[in-house]
């Protein structure tokens, strides 16, 4: 997990442990206590399943940015490589040709 991942869960169990202490220590009914601390309970865990889902859909981003961009690059290199071996092919191809001719002559003057 990252900082900020730790802070927000360290936020949350804080705002969770500091409502249970404020609702029990709160002049009421022990059944009107039970039900606030399960009810904030329950918000608490709701928000943590929010936070939850929220954190796993920005790591699918990420990650499927990145993936994006390793792909692009990927493609840019195998393009520059092809241009490359395309050049090399044609300059080896003069080369061929010009011996060739060179190769003529010889065989001509002998």
């Amino acid at each position: 997990m990252g900082k900020d991942s730790n802070t927000i869960l360290g936020i949350l169990a804080g705002t969770a442990i500091g409502a249970t202490l404020g609702i029990l220590f709160a002049p009421d009914k022990g059944s009107a206590t039970r039900q606030r601390i399960a009810d904030e309970a329950i918000h608490t865990k709701d928000k943590l399943a929010e936070r939850a889902t929220s954190l796993k859909d920005s790591v699918v981003s990420t990650v499927s940015t990145r993936k994006e961009t390793l792909d692009d690059q990927i493609e840019t290199i195998v393009s520059d490589a092809s241009h490359k071996a395309d050049d090399l092919i044609n300059t080896l191809e003069k080369k061929l040709a010009d011996l060739k001719a060179k190769n003529k002559k010889l065989q001509k003057t002998s």
